[in-house]
């Protein structure tokens, strides 16, 4: 199969987030299978559309500059930011669909929900289309200060495109659920997981990120990776990591990006204020290579999120064998099994969290256990080739008109 993939995030130039590194992944597990696979990306200014290739992975790139672009803007003083973004996406993505459709015929055609670059495409060519679940706007929203018309408008638009596509498959059960009884679509949704190249991913280079970072080496490790925002929970980590280092010498480390300041004003001043015997640490946002060595050297990872599909910070945790901590949100039970290769806890539970935290702080080889299970458990069902399978066997019956 010729296979084009839309996804405004591609790495490495507009990002690494879940979108992103689904897309990054899934286009070279097809590529493996065979199958001829290009890549239609976003560009952080404006630019034509222009090509790089690697992997075996052809990926073309534009940004339109144009009057429909200029007219978009306005929506910022009307506070509609996620609403500008879907319209810029769905704009931009139809012109670079066009001038890719006038050289090359396709198969098939994936988007993500999430930035609605189907909007325009959708239902309105021959070429059989497939959206993948990720975070629609709809379910997402309600945990960011947003306006309400910014959430509505949003919702509406990538409603648009969920209603006239062909097939659809979500990265959880939990998502696929979600969106038939909150935005009432009543069609099959086939679920497929989000997959990681466990060889890629074991062959990153590795960075003593102790030393790199200040984290003392004689403290067990907590490490908490992602945006520093309500809905990863992060409100939830300052009341933990104030209880669990007031009793105990380890060092809890938060990597991501502080996008509303949250860490600035609220965590680092309560925590700077508290009687602790472990240390706390700030890193910022991180590229993957320190991520990876961050995750290599933590003994208990925690995902403390509100809402969330099938985060990639979770498998990478596991491809890693670090001991989990999780919420219960969303997909994560997909993913952690409480006792087996993780410890779950319920959603904004601070004392659940500090339980589990302590516990496996304390039982060394309790942590081994889970993370060599949470390591299986991505062997068996998340690889990127396994995945990329999947998803090919569903796109031949979503060609054939039986999605």
């Amino acid at each position: 199969m010729r296979i084009l993939l839309l996804s405004f995030e591609y790495p490495p130039e507009t990002g690494f987030g879940g979108i992103g590194t689904y897309t990054w992944y899934q286009a070279r597990g097809l590529v493996k299978l065979g199958h001829e696979v290009h890549v239609l990306g976003g560009a952080t200014g404006p630019a034509p559309m222009h090509e790089n290739g690697h992997d075996g992975v052809r990926v073309f790139r534009l940004r339109l500059g144009d009057g429909w672009m200029k007219l978009l803007r306005r929506l910022e003083k009307h506070r509609l930011w996620w609403t500008k973004n879907r319209l810029e996406n769905g704009h931009c993505m139809h012109a670079g669909f066009r001038s890719l459709r006038a050289r090359f015929d396709y198969d098939i055609v994936e988007m993500p929900e999430c930035g609605a670059e189907g909007l325009r495409i959708v239902g309105r060519t021959d070429v059989p289309t497939l959206i993948k679940l990720h975070s629609p706007a709809k379910l997402i929203m309600g945990t960011y200060d947003v306006r309400r018309a910014d959430h509505l408008l949003c919702g509406f638009v990538e409603k648009i495109a969920m209603r006239r596509v062909d097939a659809m498959t979500s990265c959880s059960r939990f998502v696929a659920q979600e969106v038939k009884k909150k935005l009432g679509l009543k069609r099959h949704i086939e679920v497929i997981s989000n997959g990681i190249d466990l060889q890629r991913f074991d062959a990153q280079p590795q960075v003593d990120a102790r030393d790199r970072f200040g984290i003392p080496k004689d403290r067990p490790m907590i490490f908490f990776a992602g945006r520093l925002e309500p809905r990863k929970g992060i409100h939830t980590m300052k009341d933990v990591a104030a209880a669990v280092l007031k009793k105990h010498k380890a060092a809890f480390v938060f990597a991501g990006q502080d996008l509303f300041q949250y860490a600035e004003r609220e965590m680092k001043p309560f925590l700077a204020a508290q009687p602790l015997q472990g240390s706390v640490h700030f890193l910022g946002k991180l590229d993957l290579e320190e991520v990876g060595s961050c995750l290599r050297q933590t003994d208990v990872f925690v995902i403390p999120s509100l809402w969330e599909n099938c985060p990639y910070a979770c498998l990478e945790a596991m491809a890693a064998a670090r001991a989990i901590v999780a919420s219960d949100a969303g997909g994560l039970p997909e993913l952690i099994r409480d006792g087996d290769n993780g410890l779950v806890v319920k959603v904004e539970d601070v004392a659940g969290f500090c339980v589990a935290i302590e516990r496996l702080l304390e039982d060394p080889a309790l942590r081994e256990r889970l993370g060599r299970a949470a390591r299986r458990a991505v062997e068996a069902s998340y690889t990127a080739g396994k995945i990329a399978a999947k998803s090919a066997a569903f796109y031949e019956v979503a060609i054939r008109g039986g999605a």
